[in-house]
């Protein structure tokens, strides 16, 4: 569980987390969503005890990072897949954490095979692609088999395959139990992985949400044969088609409940759900600190 009580971060005159309190459950995949600037890898790396809060706590199971007696085995994260000595094999790099930790050189030869790197774990880091990169600094990550994870855009660079892959991953580790907690910027990626949505702008929190609330729909769908009268007593409807109104908010229960007093037969009465790019778009309007013109 990782629990943040009014974290906040300043530098200098700009604060870059302000004030943020959540609680992240296990056996959920929560995902990390905000603009660029937003502070969401401010807050990871004040997780990680890379960056000092100004003000407030960020606990990873009851304790701060740096009280951790073997933190690889309580948090594993992937914040810079790039963070690795270019020199150094990608096998020596797991080695070399795992002597950190005390950890069985077994345990380097099953994260490699997990991440499909066991092949090219003997190269050099310095050659990997970024998504080869990628598969590394996860297989880091799971290295201590810690019952939390946090990855900071962990697709970047995959391929297809690769970001199938990761999305299985990370939902079998929710599954064991595990809290999992992802940012990303690819919305149709986030909305089949993430079962919880938590969403900063300009260092502030928007929205913690379940995702299939954020990305319910606030319009009802109607269909039948005679609307008018429907039409006349609802004014926040308006026609989409011959014979299909589409109304805002009201619930299909209040609309049900009006077509069944007027008499009238529907075809179809359903909410309207939006995509979660149309949500995250909604709710970060006012908040996008790096903007251009289309």
């Amino acid at each position: 569980m990782i629990t943040l009580n009014g974290l906040t971060k300043r530098y200098g005159d700009k604060t870059a987390v302000d004030d943020l309190t959540l609680e992240l459950t296990p056996g959920t995949v929560t995902g990390f969503l905000g603009p660029n600037g937003a502070g969401k890898s401010t807050t990871m790396r004040m997780i990680m005890g890379l960056d000092s809060p100004t003000s407030g706590t960020a606990l990873i199971g009851g304790r701060r990072y740096a009280e951790l007696d073997r933190p690889l085995r309580t948090i594993g994260a992937l914040l810079d897949a790039k963070a690795v000595h270019p020199a150094r094999s990608g096998r020596d790099h797991l080695r070399a954490m795992a002597a950190s930790q005390r950890l069985p050189l077994s345990r380097v030869e099953k994260v490699l095979s997990l991440t499909g790197m066991a092949d090219a774990a003997r190269r050099r880091a310095g050659t990997y692609s970024l998504g080869m990169s990628q598969r590394l600094g996860i297989a880091g990550a799971l290295l201590g088999d810690p019952q939390v994870l946090m990855l900071d855009e962990p697709v970047n660079g995959l391929d297809p395959d690769g970001v199938r892959w990761i999305r299985t991953l990370l939902r079998s580790l929710a599954g064991e139990g595990r809290t999992v907690f992802v940012s990303s910027h690819l919305m149709s990626e986030m909305e089949r992985t993430a079962d919880r949505l938590i969403v900063l702008g300009k260092g502030r929190l928007i929205a913690d949400e379940p995702m299939e609330r954020l990305v319910a729909g606030s319009e009802v769908r109607v269909r039948g044969p005679r609307l008018q009268p429907l039409a006349d007593v609802l004014p926040a409807a308006r026609w989409t088609g011959p014979d299909e109104l589409t109304v805002a908010g009201q619930t299909t229960e209040q609309i049900g409940r009006q077509a069944y007093e007027l008499g009238l037969p529907l075809y179809e009465l359903r909410p309207v759900e939006s995509s979660l790019e149309e949500s995250y778009m909604r709710l970060t309007a006012d908040s996008t600190e790096f903007g251009a013109r289309a």
